[in-house]
């Protein structure tokens, strides 16, 4: 077995410790459900068979002294989807569903990494999603994006998600996301400058700190709940078949000052995603890229990517790293069933 330094909580605050790694526990041994997932890796690779599947560098089984977790690894730069500017090591629902009927995601995990380089102006940056709703068909917008991200030199992170707008018509090009804090700030909290941070959140979450989310859509509505030890219990619910968003004077101020100087400030379908098929995404979708903020100051994050050298990106920092210590996936139950 191969021992490895890493960054683990211990008393509330980040220290290092062992943690051992390549045994003979593979991902699907520690979180039983990866027979109804696939993944697409940090390096552009799909694998579809996981069930005693396991890659060195993006998505293997570690264990601490809390237990066994599912590393989900990933750099700053390298292949991705087609429609995407972000690499991910990151679970794809195999089964759809539409929000009618719905559908239940949980996941336990601590964000281990996020990337030390970025322009702070841009939201995106320094940033990595761990949760997704994705749609199957139409635009094949996001209903969900559930966000990690911390600032260089700050402590605390802050957790947020994003609901993206189903736009009306054939245009996709005036989607826009809506952000909600959950702890610290939500996605609108910029820098002043390229290496100028906003003010930390008290309310942060650590690097290292254990999280939780339930996302639970039942009968057409997204019920998300966040937990984590030490804090108030979260709970949010968002309408996927009936908008908020139905003309322009519903855009909201945030979505405005964000979004409007991208030229992003479209519409919404009156009922939103209503009748689309759905799949849910899990592990580590990094956000932070090297596209030049000047072309999207929301989204191209500017980051370094050492010519997209995957072994350099992990050695000077310019990757992101979740670890999952459990997860379950099924059809949505009543709110409050549990």
């Amino acid at each position: 077995m191969l021992m490895t330094g890493a960054l683990v909580l211990l008393g509330g605050c980040l220290s290092t410790d062992s943690v051992t790694r390549g045994g003979d526990r593979y991902p699907s041994d520690v979180i039983p459900f990866m027979d109804e997932f696939k993944i697409m890796l940090g390096n552009g690779v799909t694998v579809d068979a996981l069930v005693g599947y396991e890659h060195e560098s993006f998505f293997y089984d570690v264990q601490d002294d809390e237990g066994d977790w599912v590393v989900y690894k990933t750099p700053n730069s390298g292949v991705t989807s087609a429609n995407s500017n972000n690499t991910r090591t990151e679970l794809h629902q195999e089964g759809e569903w539409v929000p009618e009927t719905g559908g239940r995601l949980t996941g336990t995990l601590k964000v281990m990494h996020v990337s030390t380089s970025g322009d702070a102006r841009v939201a995106a940056s320094y940033s990595t999603v761990v949760g997704q709703i994705h749609s199957g068909e139409g635009h094949e917008n996001e209903p969900l994006k559930i966000f990690y991200k911390k600032f260089p030199g700050h402590t605390n992170g802050s957790v947020f998600w994003n609901y993206e707008i189903n736009p009306e018509g054939d245009d996709n090009s005036g989607r826009w996301d809506y952000s909600s804090a959950v702890w610290g700030h939500d996605m609108s909290v910029v820098g002043s400058g390229p290496a100028e941070y906003p003010e930390e959140p008290a309310d942060g979450i650590e690097l290292g700190r254990e999280f939780s989310y339930e996302v639970n859509v039942y009968e057409g509505v997204m019920y998300l709940t966040f937990a984590s030890a030490g804090r108030d219990t979260v709970r949010f619910a968002k309408s996927l078949i009936q908008s908020e968003y139905p003309t322009r004077a519903d855009i909201p101020a945030q979505t405005r000052g964000l979004f409007g100087p991208i030229g992003r400030d479209g519409v919404e379908r009156e009922d939103a995603y209503a009748g689309e098929l759905m799949y849910f995404k899990q592990g580590a979708y990094n956000q932070t890229n090297a596209k030049l903020p000047e072309d999207n100051i929301v989204w191209n994050a500017g980051a370094e990517s050492y010519g997209g050298d995957i072994d350099m990106q992990y050695e000077h920092g310019a990757y992101t790293e979740v670890w999952f210590r459990s997860a379950t996936v099924g059809a949505g139950t009543p709110p409050g069933a549990d």
